[in-house]
């Protein structure tokens, strides 16, 4: 009998996966909206190996993993303080800051155990827990929704030189 894919704490040793999983998941969902010169200016200032080994010594972050049966990582979710361009942003609020599953490993529940574990972890850490998502990620907005998120405020977020409408969400229940 074959196991499925599992979640776990990611490791120092994670670290290039990760940058390459950001990539490959990002591309995949949004990688047609953008000229390769932006989506590559992006990857390299956010999705570096280097970042991801910066979010792992971060004691006031976490990334949770998913891996399959054969040591693959299809997914990953971060959280930590926000850095959200919130007008009157709170004290003491977290972010669910990035959120990325390979299309093959989506709609089976993992999305939704992976968001658990990180909301848990959040609400633990912090009063006030806010997300960006983009304007026409419907999907994901869905899914945040039903997690008590709304939306409170809009803002423009920077692949390269393309300025996206994203919308930052606030979890209210």
């Amino acid at each position: 009998m074959a196991i499925g894919p599992s979640i776990r704490l990611a490791v120092m040793s994670d670290a290039s996966a990760l940058a390459q999983l950001g990539r490959a998941t990002f591309t995949e969902k949004f990688g047609f909206l953008y000229k390769p010169e932006d989506l590559e200016a992006f990857f390299k200032k956010g999705h570096s190996e280097d970042i991801y080994a910066g979010i792992l010594t971060d004691p006031a972050s976490q990334i949770w993993v998913v891996e399959t049966a054969t040591n693959e990582l299809v997914g990953f979710t971060v959280a930590g303080p926000c850095d959200l361009p919130l007008p009157d942003r709170p004290d003491n609020a977290g972010e669910l800051q990035r959120f990325y599953l390979l299309a093959a490993h989506q709609g089976a529940g993992l999305g939704s155990q992976m968001l658990t574990l990180a909301l848990d972890w959040l609400e633990s850490r912090f009063e006030h827990i806010y997300l960006s998502v983009f304007y026409a990620n419907h999907g994901a907005q869905r899914l945040y929704k039903r997690f008590g998120f709304e939306t409170v405020h809009e803002y423009h977020y920077m692949v390269g030189n393309q300025a996206d409408p994203e919308y930052i969400m606030k979890r209210t229940s």
